[in-house]
């Protein structure tokens, strides 16, 4: 099949195309949003092919992923005409959690005929009002980066983009007393300057924006991976970690609860309970070792990527039929 889909979430997106289709991803002049091309920083095969918009008006697409409301009138201008979910096959795919009127909040596709809505999580579709709109929830499937965890620094590894201007969403604010129980590596874009708007020594909190080919060496590098995020769909960073072989410390919040087994780690909502166990691992590196070693057996079986691609073609299979 020829896919459609744009450059909007690249991990996602490097583990949809390692399956056996062409992928048609849109670029334009100045490489906007609507328009990013390939990716620069993922490993992409030479079956994702960039494509201008003025040649998709010719270009045959057997399938449309839709992922932002907005790409609805822009799929039907650039394909000249042929309407996504109408002339041509579509689903829609949803990544985020929803924000706002919590749990009313009712997403932009509820009540179509005309498409399949996709989530990424169970958590994502139960609180999303999807109306009549027919539902599925394909999970997360992560291209396997190996069991690269050596935990030698007794850090901890968390992974957030923009954290100052996200505050609670990702749990900024817990960071300090965090900090307390094991001194942290912040990973992530605009990281930098995280230690003085919080307000605690450099060394506790040191940040970095690593290109995506060194980030797995390095946190695989660290004793644990610390998830403090209150609210979000499910981070593949920290299906990433367990994939690495990295214990897990996360509050027990979305979909987190699911992905993170018994024996993986610790999970709650009680902030002093996580600095108890990031504490742990830092004084126990054998214990941690062997969480990581059971949180990289879990992932590997609930979100491995063979079962990933599977499901996707088990749906455009029928969204085509």
């Amino acid at each position: 099949m020829n896919i459609l889909l744009w450059h909007v979430h690249g991990s996602w997106t490097t583990a949809f195309v390692q399956g056996p289709h062409t992928y048609l991803v849109p670029v334009t002049p100045d490489r906007g949003p609507d328009g990013l091309g390939r990716a620069r920083t993922f490993t992409w095969p030479d079956s994702v092919r960039e494509v201008t918009p003025e040649r998709l008006r010719e270009t045959p697409v057997d399938l449309v992923v839709l992922q932002r409301p907005h790409e609805w009138e822009l799929a039907e201008r650039w394909l000249g005409g042929r309407r996504p979910g109408r002339d041509v096959p579509a689903v829609y795919l949803e990544h985020n959690a929803p924000d706002g009127d919590v749990p009313g909040t009712r997403h932009p596709c509820a009540g179509r005929d005309d498409v399949t809505l996709v989530h990424v999580t169970h958590f994502n579709r139960l609180f999303w009002d999807n109306g009549s709109t027919r539902t599925e929830v394909i999970e997360h499937g992560i291209v396997d980066p190996g069991h690269l965890y050596t935990g030698r620094l007794p850090r901890a590894a968390v992974v957030v983009n923009e954290p100052v201007r996200r505050g609670r969403y990702t749990g900024t604010d817990l960071l300090p007393a965090l900090s307390e129980a094991a001194p942290l590596d912040v990973f992530g874009m605009r990281t930098e300057g995280l230690a003085r708007h919080l307000g605690v020594p450099e060394d506790r909190c040191r940040s970095a924006d690593l290109p995506q080919g060194e980030l797995h060496a390095a946190m695989a590098e660290r004793r644990l991976y610390l998830h403090p995020i209150r609210w979000t769909s499910l981070g593949l960073s920290l299906l990433e970690a367990m994939h690495l072989g990295m214990p897990v410390v996360a509050l027990a919040t979305t979909e987190a609860v699911e992905a993170v087994p018994a024996g993986a780690g610790t999970l709650s909502t009680r902030p002093e309970v996580l600095a108890r166990a990031a504490r742990a691992y830092v004084h126990e590196p054998e214990a941690a070792a062997e969480d990581g070693a059971r949180a990289r057996q879990a992932v590997l079986e609930r979100y491995g990527l063979k079962r990933f691609l599977d499901d996707w073609e088990r749906v455009m299979t029928e969204v085509r039929s």
